[in-house]
């Protein structure tokens, strides 16, 4: 008997919630086994938009951004 056929088989005698259980794990299976597309560069997202973005901008927004966070004195 193939795989195909006694999956069915087997399936056909499980409850309706686990039924629906084995399609949540059919779909998990499947985008674990989808091809992963490479991620862009978020430096070509922007490029023609003319924006420059230095290591100095970066610790300003840093700086800003945690500037007030509340420090524990060790």
């Amino acid at each position: 008997m193939s795989i195909e056929k006694t999956v069915l088989e087997r399936l056909n005698k499980l409850p309706v919630e686990k039924r629906q259980e084995v399609l949540d794990f059919v779909e998990f299976l499947e985008t674990k086994t989808r091809k992963k597309r490479p991620r862009r560069s978020l430096k070509g997202l922007w490029a023609d938009l003319g924006i420059k973005i230095t290591a100095e901008d970066i610790a300003e927004a840093r700086r800003e951004m945690w500037g007030k966070f509340p420090r524990e004195d060790i």
